[in-house]
């Protein structure tokens, strides 16, 4: 795991919720994470990560992820085993 993708999801579990997560770093993350996007209509991607699915949304104005979204976008990650602790471990365990 690069150290960028480790710093991100730390930030978008740490409390209280940062305004200032850029999309296209999210969508790196995601992607290295291993989850099934698909494109719906307008700015919405239909994402899976093991059972957990969700809906997010591509920032409209802005390429920042206001505070809802970073907080739905953690309860999906945390639904589909990607917290910082359980992340951690698994790369540990793909190191070891």
């Amino acid at each position: 795991m690069s150290h960028k993708h480790e710093n991100l999801i730390r930030t978008i579990f740490h409390d209280p919720i940062s305004g200032n997560i850029q999309w296209r770093e999210v969508e790196s993350l995601l992607k290295h994470l291993g989850v099934e996007m698909e494109q719906l209509s307008g700015a919405r991607i239909r994402a899976r990560l093991g059972r957990a699915e969700a809906i997010l949304h591509r920032p409209h104005h802005s390429n920042t992820l206001d505070r809802h979204a970073v907080q739905h976008l953690r309860e999906f990650l945390a639904r589909g085993g990607a917290t910082p602790s359980q992340y951690e471990a698994r790369e540990e365990q793909r190191k070891g």
